[in-house]
């Protein structure tokens, strides 16, 4: 799953901030009775639309609350909206929750560990003469989606570093905007491994454009290991006791087995059979800001 979501675009955070400041007013004068949830594409597959409605009618249920969603396509926008207590809740994968909780002024009221499963892989051509991480050098280029993608660049840039290879000195890095884009490069030769998630493969042979390649066409090198957190229940600091106790209550049943069929993108993200975590600690997020760094990113300055 994505938190490989999209990239933070300014234009994004400014939509967010300018539709709830228009409409915070009037939450502001519900307080306790409305929940304000701001919510994001979660999935690798940017053709999963978000289970607004689903969600909505689920944590109404459970809180007796009414819920307003604004649903955006950027991770800063949310952290913002939620940072600046125009929002009360959002949903992100790990590494844009450690982005968050780094702030200090957001906090992470649920979140699910990881499976113990790789997040991403690095893929060549069939009848490419690399076989594994150790035969890249200096003149091989290696495709990356996005800086901020969690299965498309942190995760495989700290699979690279754990097999001695650093970037700009052991291996070319080609930023190509994108995981459909990683594999045009790797397809006309721009590029000599795309590295991305683990559910792409799998798409091989469906002609679907997002993995242009048929079964057979490409092969793994190398594989990442798990994340830590998979996915966090963000929450701002200015909602009221009484409204975050609600919450806490009621996300671990919301977000649950039994609801998998009607939160469809958020199912694929809560690994099944494994407990919340209820407020975690934030040192439970420091992985993911060791594995930024070796990235040579500060995760708390990501915008």
């Amino acid at each position: 799953m994505r938190l490989h979501v999209p990239v933070a675009l300014a234009a994004g955070a400014a939509l967010v901030l300018s539709g709830c400041s228009a409409g915070s007013e009037s939450s502001a004068s519900a307080g306790d009775d409305v929940i304000r949830f701001a919510t994001l594409p979660l999935g690798d597959d940017p053709k999963a639309t978000t289970p607004v409605a689903a969600v909505t009618d689920l944590l109404e249920a459970e809180t007796g609350k009414k819920v307003e969603v604004t649903d955006v396509p950027s991770y800063s926008a949310v952290i913002e909206a939620i940072r600046n207590g125009h929002q009360d809740i959002g949903i992100m994968s790990g590494f844009p929750s450690a982005l968050a909780v780094s702030t200090g002024e957001v906090d992470s009221l649920v979140a699910w560990p990881g499976e113990d499963e790789p997040v991403s892989t690095c893929l060549v051509l069939d009848d490419s003469p690399l076989k594994s991480l150790s035969d890249i050098d200096a003149d091989t280029v290696i495709a990356f989606a996005d800086p901020a993608s969690s299965s498309g660049y942190f995760m495989p840039t700290h699979m690279l570093h754990e097999a001695g290879l650093e970037a700009d000195k052991d291996y070319n890095k080609l930023m190509s905007g994108g995981h459909d884009r990683s594999f045009i490069a790797l397809k006309n030769g721009q590029a000599d491994v795309a590295c991305t998630s683990t559910i792409f493969p799998s798409m091989a042979g469906q002609g679907d454009p997002l993995f242009p390649f048929e079964k057979g066409e490409t092969r793994s090198i190398g594989e990442s290991i798990s994340m830590p957190i998979s996915i966090t229940v963000l929450g701002s600091k200015d909602m009221s006791e009484e409204k975050r106790a609600a919450l806490l209550d009621a996300i671990p049943q919301v977000f649950a087995t039994e609801n998998a069929d009607k939160l469809g993108v958020y199912a694929e993200g809560i690994p099944s059979g494994v407990e919340p975590i209820i407020e975690p600690r934030e040192d439970e997020f420091q992985p993911f800001v060791d594995i930024a760094k070796i990235a040579d990113v500060d995760i708390s300055e990501l915008e």
